[in-house]
């Protein structure tokens, strides 16, 4: 079973920085799109940051210019670098990642666990 494993959430005051990371637990036969959401207190899931295998990348406005979002093929690897964090960036940070296993097993999306980032001073 493939799981998609993040780190690097934490408590951060405005204006600083963090960079999350979401890496596969085994190796599979391909990712194609992977991205990161957010979903701040009672709010509904949102995408934050979108990149392809090729490295075509989009933001949500709210991010733009902030974050980036980058990927390593080699090591089934995207990263999220935030700054100018703002308190509205509070929330529960999840990576998404369309991945084939194995060649024989379609493509799916999978899910990371969720890391919390919280803006705070």
């Amino acid at each position: 079973q493939v799981q998609l494993v993040e780190s690097g959430g934490g408590l951060v005051q405005p204006g600083g920085s963090l960079r999350l990371s979401c890496a596969a637990s085994r190796m599979v036969f391909s990712i194609n799109d992977m991205g990161w959401y957010r979903q701040g207190p009672g709010k509904e899931r949102e995408l934050v940051a979108h990149i392809t295998y090729g490295g075509s990348t989009n933001y949500s406005d709210s991010v733009k210019g902030r974050f980036i979002i980058s990927r390593d093929n080699a090591k089934n690897t995207v990263y999220l670098q935030m700054n100018s964090l703002k308190p509205e960036d509070t929330a529960v940070y999840f990576c998404h990642a369309r991945i084939r296993p194995s060649p024989l097993v379609p493509i799916n999306g999978y899910w990371g666990q969720g890391t919390q980032v919280t803006v705070s001073s």
